[in-house]
Parts: C-alpha cells; sequence; structure tokens
C-alpha cells in the first residue's frame, strides 16, 4: 500500500511537471524587454524585444501562403493632462504603430518580415519571429516633451498583436471562433529610465 501511494505521488508531481512545461511553452506573444528611455532634452524612447510563438494553425496558413500582418502599439496613460491632450487633440503629435508583415516564400523557403519598405529575409521561422516588435530607440515623444523630474510619472505602455483584420476574409472568421488565432501580448508597461 505504501508503494501505491508514492507511486501515485511520483506520477503526480510528473503530470504537474509535464503539464507546467506544456503551458511555458504556449503559443502566443509574451514580452521580453519593454523599456522607456527619458532623454536629457525631454524626449522619449521606445525599446522593446517579444517572444512570440505560432501555433499549427496559423504556421499551416503561413506556409500556404497568408500573410501575417503584427502591430507595435504605443499608448502614453500618464502624465493624465499630456496623455489627454495627444489622446484628443488632432493637432498634438500621436504615435502611429508600427507594422510588421510576416510571409513565406516557398521558391526559396525563406520568411520575410517587412516594416515598411525595408524587408529581411530568415532561413529559420523562430529567428524571423524574434524581429517582431523588436525595436530600439522608437521615438514616441519629441523633445520638450517631459521634464527630467517627471520620470516617475510616466505610466506608457506598449502591446505587439496579430492585426486579424488584415488577414484574408475566411481567416477573419477563424480569429472569432479560435484563441489561437488571436495573437496577443496585452498591454505591457513600459519601465521608465533615463538616459
Amino acid at each position: 500500500m505504501v508503494s501505491i501511494t508514492r507511486l501515485l505521488i511520483k506520477l503526480s508531481i510528473l503530470f504537474i511537471c509535464v503539464g507546467g512545461f506544456t503551458l511555458a511553452h504556449a503559443d502566443g506573444i509574451r514580452v521580453k524587454r519593454a523599456q522607456a528611455v527619458l532623454g536629457i532634452q525631454g524626449q522619449l524612447s521606445v525599446n522593446s524585444r517579444f517572444e512570440t510563438s505560432l501555433p499549427a494553425s496559423l504556421h499551416n496558413a503561413l506556409k500556404q501562403g497568408v500573410a501575417l500582418d503584427f502591430q507595435l502599439q504605443y499608448q502614453l496613460i500618464a502624465p493624465k493632462v499630456l496623455a489627454y491632450n495627444l489622446r484628443f487633440n488632432p493637432w498634438a503629435d500621436t504615435v502611429s504603430p508600427i507594422s510588421y508583415k510576416l510571409t513565406y516564400h516557398p521558391l526559396t523557403d525563406k520568411y520575410r518580415v517587412t516594416i515598411g519598405t525595408f524587408s529581411t529575409e530568415y532561413s529559420n521561422l523562430q529567428v524571423a519571429l524574434r524581429s517582431i516588435g523588436g525595436i530600439v530607440k522608437w521615438d514616441v515623444h519629441p523633445v520638450n516633451t517631459f521634464l527630467a523630474a517627471e520620470k516617475d510619472q510616466i505610466y506608457a505602455q506598449i502591446r505587439l498583436s496579430l492585426s486579424s483584420h488584415q488577414l484574408p476574409r475566411p481567416f477573419q472568421i477563424n480569429t472569432l471562433t479560435s484563441k489561437a488565432w488571436g495573437l496577443d501580448s496585452g498591454w505591457v508597461r513600459l519601465r521608465v529610465e533615463t538616459e
């Protein structure tokens, strides 16, 4: 009886470990670095890095020629007055999201990541996915936007997500019915540092 109890305990621990391993490697977008740098002249820039893994259904669609579009968005929450002005004043400096397009080319067996007019080819999907959402010194607010004393008051966040509205119509339905097609990091707060 004691040996059966020990065996059951060991099996339970094994299942918990295997379950934890499976959850740790679940498909989705996870933040690796989310940092804002407040410059000496009051400007703010963003550095980010995300770890993205595609579910099998998205990977198959990519291999079949469906382009996957991702967006990196920025949002200022505080200081409240500045955030309000930027959000509702059409003449204020607004931050446009950065768009990434991931495609697969079967003739070359390479993945291409395009940002605007700049594109890079990768022979490995994991390396291509690492480049999506990774940015250094993205200027989100110009000189004289903040004072150095406001560092602790700045609350800003970023988000990387699959743009489902860019997918072909049949695949847009999949985004509504399947969680696998709704890749999103959620809003992640930036850690603010000074230069």
